[in-house]
């Protein structure tokens, strides 16, 4: 029978690897599904609305998923630093791409939209596109690691 302490610990590790496969799942749904039928289904206006406010919402989950990621990193024995240090590279990365692709973009398209702007909307567009995609790919490579970390034999 496991201590109070032991489950705490094998909790905090399956959250490990479940939550970066479901952040993953979030980010492509969006990208695969959600975008797509807005645009496929709404006039251009009101999609692009649509989307925005799903990017809004994304923005802020992906935020609060990294957050939860960082913290349970904490306290990881010191045989797993490297481990550690990669996967806190993958999701200090991933908080980047969020704050550029979105809080920093964001009103930067607006604005372009708007005809102000040194950059065109389509620019900026790729631009936040590429930021959603990388940081789509870092997240795919931290669920990647999770999975990877089942099959280990867990440290002494």
């Amino acid at each position: 029978m496991l201590g109070a302490g032991q489950r705490g610990t094998d909790m905090r590790a399956r959250l490990r690897c479940m939550l970066p496969a479901l952040w993953a799942g979030v980010l492509l749904s969006i990208a695969a599904i959600a975008a797509p039928a807005a645009f496929g289904v709404l006039p251009r206006a009101d999609a692009g609305r649509v989307v925005s406010h799903i990017f809004v919402v994304e923005a802020w989950t992906s935020l609060a998923l990294a957050g939860v990621l960082l913290g349970l990193q904490f306290g990881r024995h010191a045989v797993e630093r490297k481990p550690v240090r990669t996967e806190r590279t993958l999701l200090w990365g991933a908080i980047g791409c969020t704050l550029l692709g979105y809080f920093v973009l964001q009103p930067l398209m607006s604005a372009a939209r708007a005809g102000h702007g040194a950059i065109g909307f389509g620019q900026l567009h790729l631009i936040s596109t590429a930021f959603y995609a990388l940081k789509t790919a870092l997240v795919l490579w931290l669920a990647w690691r999770a999975a990877a970390a089942l099959s280990r034999p867990p440290s002494s």
